[in-house]
């Protein structure tokens, strides 16, 4: 159970498209919550600073028994408005791409649409370099900052749907091996029904002060972003990883997705 001598550590994504997922969590007793930017969420786990992450479904396979708490994520069934790709020529023409590093996962969804849309395996290098024709944004920044000079895009979660059919997932509810206390499922998804039934809230708070427009963000959340994880959304997540391995894009293969039953 919960308890406040010994709170749960949870990281999570300082992006807009968390705050329905941890929606009263700050500062509620037995829970100590930490924002980062999702490539850190990781290494908050490997490094005990945290017991449950929001992570990247990427970096699954980048530490032995983790689990599944299949109590929210950040996914999509179609479009997801802020993974997207921003190009001056063709995309299938494109040789160099530059990466927003803050999400391995976006970044591995890239190479795979690439490589199963286009045909084509650019040679990654980081956004700074501005030279690039092509370039990955991910998060607020698709938003407030999308370059207005590169008329071809492409949004990564409606490639997915096309060619697989499936919903994807970013990022689901991770915890440290033996470390789920009983009733932390029902705390987490609590949560969300709490954040996605106050999303005018949300959207006044969170969104506007980022610099998104209040009708958009709001659409966001109740339209673009899916919270769910359940069959489908766990499939998705095996096949992301076979088309990620087939390219080289993580170290090794998905052995075993461990998914907390809850008591």
């Amino acid at each position: 159970m919960l308890s406040p001598e010994r709170p749960v550590r949870i990281s999570a994504v300082s992006f807009f498209n968390t705050v329905a997922l941890i929606y009263g969590l700050d500062g509620r007793p037995g829970i100590r919550l930490k924002r980062g930017v999702p490539s850190s969420l990781l290494d908050d786990l490997k490094n005990h600073d945290a017991d449950v992450a929001l992570l990247p479904v990427i970096d699954y396979q980048q530490m032995d028994g983790l689990f599944v708490i299949p109590s929210g994520g950040i996914g999509c069934d179609g479009p997801t408005l802020t993974v997207r790709l921003f190009s001056k020529r063709p995309l299938d023409q494109t040789k160099i791409l530059a990466v927003d590093s803050d999400s391995h996962t976006s970044v591995a969804l890239a190479r795979v649409i690439f490589d199963q849309a286009y045909g084509v395996r650019p040679e990654l290098v980081p956004l700074s370099n501005t030279s690039a024709d092509t370039r990955l944004l991910i998060g607020d920044k698709v938003i407030t900052h999308a370059p207005a000079d590169m008329p071809y895009q492409l949004d990564l979660g409606e490639a997915w749907k096309k060619l697989t059919g499936l919903p994807f997932v970013f990022a689901i509810w991770t915890a440290r091996p033996h470390f789920v206390p009983d009733d932390l499922p029902t705390v987490l998804a609590h949560a969300l029904q709490q954040g996605l039934a106050d999303v005018d809230t949300l959207v006044a708070r969170e969104a506007v002060p980022r610099g998104w427009p209040a009708d958009i963000a709001r659409r966001y959340l109740t339209e673009y972003l899916k919270f769910t994880i359940g069959d489908r959304q766990l499939d998705a997540i095996r096949l992301f990883h076979q088309f990620a391995w087939d390219i080289g894009a993580i170290e090794r293969p998905l052995q075993l997705l461990r998914v907390h039953k809850g008591s």
